[in-house]
């Protein structure tokens, strides 16, 4: 007999995971938060989850409250006898923190690993990691999806002549190469120098990018610094327009003041965080709600993902 599977979602991912439940053809699965006055939450299931494979739809952007909400909820299942539990993190947090770069500081990124693990996970499905090595800080299967899947449709659909793909510092440029090279188009990089965490503080281009449409890939924005330090360095040396494609949107602080007095053409991104484009009108989002559906679904058969994705 085929075991069937439900689908459920911390508070704040929601929005994600009833696009996924709608592409599935199925219904989000009955979940209740309690909160209590200082803080404190628990969870709970409203519905029967023995036997069933449980994927949990979370991204743990900030706070840490989504990463709590997530481990709170897997252990519920895993008491509930659960047959397998499945995290389903688009934007794994604290992926910044994947090693020590100086004296006397932790890799977030593995405790994060550990605590997932502990809490009882069978299985992770994610995307776009800010450094691939952190899926062998699991010791469970890691299915490592791509946001090229839709983006380079995308970029295709723009119809852009001159066309030119750009890493914004030269951490992403094996990312930038990828999409390059598929594209069959030239590779120009940024680099930068940082006086302390999220501050530009020097940037240069390294290629030509006169009378070019540069599209600059990256994994996240978080101050969104250095997208419009390296957009505006680009026009000013001759671009015809440059647009920037990330996998996640964390804009925190001025992010948005800052894509809005930059001379950035368009920001586009992934549903993986929430975002109100109200709030910009360079801003664009591409949902990866169909995506992690297929991913889902083929996972639950047993059958391969690669022939899903393009990079």
């Amino acid at each position: 007999m085929k075991l069937d599977y439900k689908v459920f979602s911390g508070t704040s991912s929601q929005y994600l995971a009833k696009k996924i439940c709608s592409h599935l053809n199925c219904e989000l699965g009955a979940m209740n938060t309690t909160r209590f006055s200082d803080g404190e939450f628990a969870v709970s299931y409203e519905e029967t989850v023995r036997g069933r494979y449980v994927y949990l739809v979370q991204s743990t952007f900030p706070n840490s409250d989504n990463l709590m909400e997530l481990l709170l909820m897997i252990d519920a299942a895993k008491r509930a006898s659960a047959y397998k539990i499945i995290a389903v993190i688009p934007y794994f947090g604290w992926a910044r923190q994947d090693r020590k770069d100086k004296p006397r500081v932790s890799i977030g990124a593995k405790l994060i690993a550990d605590l997932l693990s502990a809490a009882g996970i069978d299985r992770l499905i994610t995307m776009d990691l800010h450094a691939d090595q952190i899926q062998g800080f699991f010791d469970v299967p890691v299915d490592h999806l791509y946001a090229s899947t839709i983006f380079v449709p995308f970029i295709k659909s723009l119809n852009l002549d001159n066309l030119i793909i750009a890493s914004p510092d030269v951490g992403g440029s094996k990312r930038a190469q990828t999409y390059s090279k598929h594209l069959e188009v030239p590779l120009v990089l940024c680099h930068k120098t940082r006086e302390k965490a999220n501050m530009v503080s020097n940037m240069s281009i390294i290629g030509d990018v006169k009378g070019k449409n540069v599209i600059m890939i990256d994994d996240m924005a978080d101050t969104a610094n250095t997208l419009c330090t390296a957009a505006d360095l680009m026009m000013e040396n001759g671009a015809i327009s440059v647009r920037a494609m990330v996998t996640h949107p964390v804009l925190s602080g001025n992010a948005v003041e800052n894509v809005k007095k930059s001379k950035m053409t368009e920001l586009i991104f992934t549903d993986s965080i929430p975002f109100d484009t109200s709030k910009c009108s360079k801003i664009r989002v591409i949902s990866i709600a169909k995506m992690f559906a297929d991913t889902i679904q083929s996972v639950y058969n047993n059958e391969s993902i690669s022939s899903h994705y393009l990079l």
